[in-house]
This record gives structure tokens, sequence and C-alpha cells, in this order.
């Protein structure tokens, strides 16, 4: 008996930590462990497994454990609004990274990673601004279309994803954010590379410098090829990860 006690409670640990995907349910890790255990338990006692079976599964849970539990993860996508793709600062290789990133987005919340989307935000003084004197094209004026999300990733967007307005190349309100987060990996997505991207990506590697980051080359882009190139070489000369790089 006692020792039947003593495998429900390596299974309430091990569901608390890791996912585990089993008759269909999925033991999410959920930031608490009381929820993630509760509801392991919950159904291990509808399923009325004979003792063995049940240690043969928990063996199973503590290996998976052992391996790997799946990494908390988050995909952030930059600036992937219609102005810097279509508008007045878009330009055709950021067009076609559409599908791409509608493909991270998927991926990332199948593996019941989070979604993260900064915005790049300006009023109408832009044009008065530090920025605007350096850029000056109207562009991401809060309340017009070309603020709004582009093509395919605006309808892979959720209410429930996370949101980040900014009125310049790096989210201050990101970093605090992931400060707090504790992912274990982040990948970063979107537009431009040589500005924005690059900007978040040393935030994220700030905020969480022994997590893992990463930028799949295929996913961003710039309007300038060279700087494009020498950005990806800066980027992984601090240690974020290139994958995918022709």
């Amino acid at each position: 008996m006692l020792e039947d006690r003593a495998y429900y409670v390596c299974a309430i640990f091990c569901a608390a930590q890791i996912y585990v995907p089993l008759y269909g349910l999925q033991y999410m890790r959920m930031g608490s462990f009381w929820q993630g255990s509760l509801r392991f338990l919950f159904c291990a006692l509808q399923m009325h497994l004979h003792s063995g079976v049940f240690k043969g599964i928990i063996v199973v849970i503590i290996i998976i454990g052992v391996w790997g539990a799946d990494m908390k993860r988050c995909l952030i996508v930059v600036d992937y609004q219609n102005d810097f793709v279509s508008g007045s600062l878009g330009f055709e290789k950021a067009k076609a990274l559409d599908g791409c990133i509608c493909e991270k987005i998927r991926e990332c919340r199948k593996a019941g990673g989070d979604i993260l989307f900064t915005m790049d935000t300006h009023g109408r003084d832009y044009l008065k601004t530090r920025e605007g004197r350096c850029i000056p094209v109207e562009h991401c004026i809060k309340g017009t279309n070309g603020h709004c999300l582009y093509g395919n990733t605006a309808q892979e967007a959720r209410e429930e994803d996370l949101y980040f307005e900014k009125s310049t190349y790096g989210s201050d309100a990101l970093y605090e954010y992931l400060k707090t987060a504790a992912y274990d990996s982040i990948e970063l997505c979107g537009v431009v590379s040589n500005i924005c991207v690059l900007s978040n990506a040393v935030l994220a590697k700030t905020a969480l410098p022994e997590s893992e980051i990463k930028i799949d080359a295929r996913c961003t882009a710039s309007n300038d090829d060279r700087l494009n190139e020498e950005v990806l070489d800066v980027l992984a000369s601090i240690n974020v990860e290139i994958t995918n790089r022709v």
C-alpha cells in the first residue's frame, strides 16, 4: 500500500513538470504545481488501471521527465504589421515571410508555447520625434490600417496572445515581462531584421541570459540584403542561434 502511494506521489510530481499526452488529454506545465498535480491525479483515478499497468505508465512518465520535459517556450513576432510589409515602409521580402511566420505560430501553439507580438506604435506627431527625423516616413500610426498585423499572420493571432505596443525599436514592456516569464526557449521572427528584430533579440538575451534565443533566417528580412546578412552575423556573435541560414 505504501509502495502504491509512492508511485502516486511520483506521478503527481512529474505531471506538474511535464506534458504527458495520455488518453487524448494533455497534462500541461501550468506554472502551478497543485493545478498540474490535481489534473493528473483526477484522470489517474478515473482510469481504474491495475496497479502494475499504472506503475508502468509512471515509469514512462519519469523517463520522459529525465530525458527532457517540454521546455517553456515562446515565439516573438516582431512588428509584422501592414506598414512594414505592404505599406509605407513595406518591401517584397517582407510579404514572403507571411507563410513561414504562420507556420511558426502554429508549431509554437502545438508545443504549448506562448505567442507574443510586438507592435510598432506611433502617434500623429511621429515626424516631430527623434525617430521621425531620422526616418521621415509616417508608419504604424495607432488607429490606422498600417498599424494592424499583416495578412494570414493577422488571422493566426488570438485575443489571448500577448501584445506589446512600443514607440521605439525595442520594447521595454517586453523586456520586463520576459524577466519574470522564465522561458527556456525564445524564438523571434518578423521585421526588420537589422532594426527591431535585433533590438528585441538583445532585450530577450538581456532578460534571460541562460535561455535559448534563436532566429530562423527564413522568417526575418530587411529591405537591405547586406544589412540582413550582417545582422545575422552580429546576432550569432552574441550567442543567438541562427537556423536555416543559406
